[in-house]
């Protein structure tokens, strides 16, 4: 059978995968009173809530007897480490842009990985249906975009429909029938290439995709190369640099079919499979012949520009909710994790049970982190730092910089620019987007972005869009004033209590709830000044044998404000710690005890510390 291997590439919420629903369905891959999830290829519980693509996933249906791998790829920039991996196994690929949003900074990062490997896109201007669709703009922008990418003449003379996703059509002309795919799918079968491959040569595949399976181990995803795969065969494994890693046969060759996995007893080259029976092969091994010499070459992926240290609990409280709470099983699961995410480094750190996890963003982490509380993991995790270099040539410090667009209510485009002024932005374009909202882009230090994403909604009311892209490295850009406001740190263990929280919450926003377990050193609110206050959160009334004419006034409190994990993790400073559980997420101190902090402060700011040698 004819095949065509191709991805599907977007910004985030630009509606990959909802496109991929209504190719599935309109190829017959699902029976006509088959009833179906909404966004079929998200199949992880993180993912639905969400409503994101975290995970690439690959599917396969039949139009007019020819075979479609189609692959659905993460919108987001903090997983663009699946999206270059993904494009090494594809011939083609659709570029979806919506036709309000425009070109956005993942649009352009996926385009260029795309016309770097040379593959045509096809594009698609989505959601033309919307009142504030702008598809001939939009088309303009994307002609901009590929002239700007260097895009070679083949590349620039793109093919381009207009269609709505969500209702199921696509047409070359925005007065078109409007009934269905047909238009995408005759475009996609005549437009991307068959895959070129060696048939007759050894069997070799790189591994792109790895997950586990309950019943069949380690599954892994990819491209024939060459060659042809068969069942219970005998295979080598070759790492990069060409040492054997590991032998064994193919216990398991799957091949898609829509949303499920076929087993199959023989795949030739071009074809997309997985496979089980390996044990050590990862990510992005050859699995190949014992008769093939040397291994396929892989690509190099962006380095990561985020770190965050995950320690053990070793809070008050912890050990009580988690079933997983030694540094052992952190470290076995942090690798296992590292081995099927490339863009994600590992590395003992230098405090004790504690890991260095090194990736792209704080999304990227964040999703790592709400995973493993879901796996009954407890740990605690500092500070987000951004990775500096040494350019090589000049022997100057770098940092990573990021390329912001901001798209806010006109009202609000001062309150933005002056608070990302602060934070090291340099403003490089501002205009009228159309509907009272401005369009504003930056290049700012990575830095400067850690923590304010919750600041950027309450400056704007809630209306605004930020999105960023991986810019490049630049030297140093300076010191960036942090969070303005100190904590309110618990004093004592014990529950709180309303009558002490009433007389608190005029010091500040408070976290916690009546009737919550505290401990010393434990972070219950923010101090509406700018430094660190102890308080006693669990302070009853004292009752008395005098009887009172009346009763006390009715003890009122403020709602506290519940933060997410990604919140809490950017709310935190260098000297505070977020512990996760499977059932809450605290911010602490990183030193319970005040005298402890007190001494930590002293040297950092290099002063005597009493009782120590200076």
């Amino acid at each position: 059978m004819s095949m065509r291997n191709l991805a599907i590439i977007a910004h985030v919420d630009h509606g990959k995968t909802t496109l991929v629903d209504q190719l599935l369905k309109q190829s017959g891959t699902f029976r006509e009173n088959q009833q179906v999830a909404e966004r079929a290829m998200d199949r992880n519980d993180l993912e639905r809530e969400r409503g994101i693509t975290i995970l690439a996933k690959c599917t396969a249906v039949e139009w007019q007897g020819v075979k479609l791998n189609i692959i659905d790829t993460p919108g987001h920039a903090d997983f663009g480490g699946e999206v270059e991996r993904i494009l090494s196994m594809v011939d083609g690929a659709i570029l979806l842009v919506d036709a309000a949003e425009g070109v956005l900074p993942q649009t352009k990062f996926v385009l260029g990985k795309a016309l770097a490997r040379g593959i045509r896109p096809i594009v698609v201007v989505n959601k033309v249906d919307r009142q504030d669709a702008r598809a001939h703009e939009v088309h303009d922008e994307v002609f901009d975009l590929f002239a700007s990418l260097d895009a070679s003449d083949e590349q620039l003379d793109f093919p381009m429909l207009f269609a709505s996703g969500r209702q199921g059509w696509a047409d070359t002309t925005m007065e078109g029938p409007r009934q269905n795919l047909d238009a995408l799918f005759s475009l996609v079968v005549n437009h991307v290439p068959e895959p070129t491959v060696l048939p007759d040569a050894p069997f070799a595949m790189n591994a792109t995709l790895l997950e586990y399976d309950n019943f069949l181990g380690r599954i892994l995803t990819g491209r024939i190369e060459q060659g042809t795969a068969r069942l219970n065969m005998p295979v080598k494994v070759l790492r990069a640099d060409g040492t054997v890693a590991e032998t064994g046969r193919l216990s398991k060759l799957l091949s898609f079919r829509g949303l499920e996995r076929v087993p199959v007893d023989e795949v030739h080259a071009g074809d997309i499979i997985a496979i089980a029976g390996l044990s050590d092969t990862t990510i992005p091994d050859t699995i190949c012949s014992p008769e093939q010499p040397t291994p396929l070459p892989a690509i190099p992926v962006d380095p990561p520009t985020l770190a965050m240290t995950f320690r053990v609990n070793d809070g008050p409280l912890g050990g009580r909710e988690g079933k997983k709470v030694t540094s052992r099983q952190i470290r076995d699961r942090l690798h296992r994790e590292a081995e099927g995410n490339v863009a994600i480094r590992i590395r003992d750190s230098e405090e004790t049970d504690a890991f260095e996890v090194a990736g792209r963003g704080e999304l990227q982490l964040g999703v790592l982190i709400e995973t493993m509380r879901r796996e009954s993991f407890e740990l605690t995790i500092g500070r987000p730092r951004v990775l500096m270099r040494e350019n090589p040539e000049t022997r100057v410090r770098e940092e990573p910089f990021e390329e912001v667009l901001v798209d806010v209510d006109e009202a609000y485009t001062g309150v933005v620019v002056e608070k990302l002024s602060l934070r090291k932005a340099q403003m490089q374009d501002m205009r009228p987007s159309g509907g009272g909202k401005t369009r504003i882009t930056f290049i700012m230090p990575s830095r400067g972005l850690i923590g304010y994403h919750s600041e950027f909604l309450t400056d704007t009311r809630g209306t605004g869009i930020m999105n960023r892209l991986f810019h490049g490295y630049a030297p140093y850009a300076g010191t960036i004033e942090g969070r303005r406001n100190g904590s309110l740190i618990s004093n004592v263990d014990g529950e709180t209590t309303q009558y002490a929280l009433f007389a608190l919450q005029e010091r500040g926003t408070l976290f916690v709830d009546p009737g919550q377990k505290v401990y010393e050193g434990l972070i219950i609110g923010e101090n509406s000044r700018g430094d660190d206050m102890e308080v006693n959160p669990v302070k009853e009334k004292k009752l008395t044998n005098i009887r009172a004419a009346g009763k006390d006034d009715a003890l009122l409190l403020i709602p506290p404000r519940r933060m997410s994990l990604e919140q809490a993790i950017a709310y935190i400073e260098d000297d505070e710690l977020v512990e996760v559980t499977p059932s809450v997420v605290r911010i602490r101190k990183r030193y319970l005890d005040p005298h402890d902090r007190k001494r930590m402060s002293r040297k950092a700011e290099g002063l005597p510390v009493k009782g120590e040698a200076a």
